[in-house]
């Protein structure tokens, strides 16, 4: 079984994500005290015992997503001797998770990884002032007719298909007048179901240029290696290992379409069966059967997921 590990975006964070690991395993607490440390920040207690309200901010849930999946990639190391060079043959991440999935590959440290996303987090928040934006769900339509509605809907705004997730299941990003036009035309052309999302920023779309500019000026001062394993691009769903290269996707990331259902079929092509989502939820893991009926996937989350998963090898 040729195996990709997969690491969640936003959406996946709850309270008391991690709590588990920690008190489970000492190389956890380590991965969650070096977050803290590089963020001047007791994120770890937010994690564990909330409140909801402040995990879900941007600027906290997408570091505290990123700790969770490292935290499980260094157990699944030092406690079952799963070395991602040995055990995987790609890695990929949804938006934030990309981060992730470079951090668990040694293209970033982990506390770079935790300041970018803390950067990352602010700078998307700050990009557009609240209720001007908005993003919606446009489920069972295909990506083709999601991108029409988009376009339709625009009307001098913007309003652009931000994350092709799975096969029916499309969000829109843009002004907020522009993605309600679209849920009514998606409507109208059978959506079966089409609403907005309750989210604080249109992400994955032009407005998204100043946080994009904001990660460019960040990742330009960062230390990137080659990756242990070639990265699945969200913006080109295609492979790669070059840290440049790497470096430049990473802020086309921020505007630009994530294109995750091509990026599975993309690591099916490349003969990959199982793909093993790494931290928070089981969200990747319910795309992947979405996506391809014939690909395996793995949520690994918890000290039960990872002795059943370790069981498996």
């Amino acid at each position: 079984m040729t195996r990709a590990l997969v690491f969640p975006g936003q959406g996946s964070q709850a309270v008391g994500m991690g709590k588990e690991l920690a008190e489970a395993f000492p190389v956890a607490r380590e991965v969650f005290q070096e977050v803290d440390d590089a963020l001047s920040q007791k994120l770890s207690a937010l994690m564990f015992e909330g409140p909801e309200n402040e995990l879900t901010l941007t600027e906290n849930a997408q570091p505290a997503l990123m700790a969770v999946s490292l935290a499980v990639t260094r157990v699944l190391e030092k406690e079952g001797g799963f070395m991602l060079t040995d055990k995987c043959d790609l890695v990929a991440g949804h938006s934030l998770g990309e981060y992730s999935a470079l951090a668990a590959a040694g293209t970033f440290a982990i506390a770079d990884a935790a300041r970018l996303l803390k950067i990352r987090g602010q700078a998307m928040q700050a990009a557009v002032p609240v209720g001007v934006g908005a993003m919606a769900a446009l489920l069972g339509l295909d990506y083709a007719d999601a991108v029409a509605v988009a376009e339709e809907a625009a009307q001098g705004e913007v309003c652009t298909a931000a994350n092709d997730n799975a096969s029916g299941q499309v969000v829109v990003s843009g002004h907020k007048a522009a993605v309600e036009r679209a849920i009514e035309i998606a409507k109208g052309k059978g959506a079966k179901r089409a609403v907005l999302l309750p989210v604080s920023a249109p992400f994955h779309c032009p407005l998204m240029q100043p946080a994009a500019d904001r990660m460019a000026e960040a990742l330009g001062t960062v230390t990137m290696n080659a990756p242990a394993k070639p990265v699945v691009a969200n913006v080109t769903a295609e492979k790669t290992d070059d840290p440049e290269t790497i470096r430049k996707l990473l802020v086309e990331q921020v505007c630009g379409t994530v294109r995750w259902r091509e990026s599975v079929l993309y690591m099916k092509e490349q003969g990959i069966t199982e793909l093993v989502e790494i931290g928070a939820g089981k969200v990747l893991t319910g795309m992947v059967r979405r996506i391809d009926r014939d690909l395996s996937g793995t949520a690994v989350n918890g000290p039960a997921d990872i002795e059943a998963f370790l069981g498996t090898l």
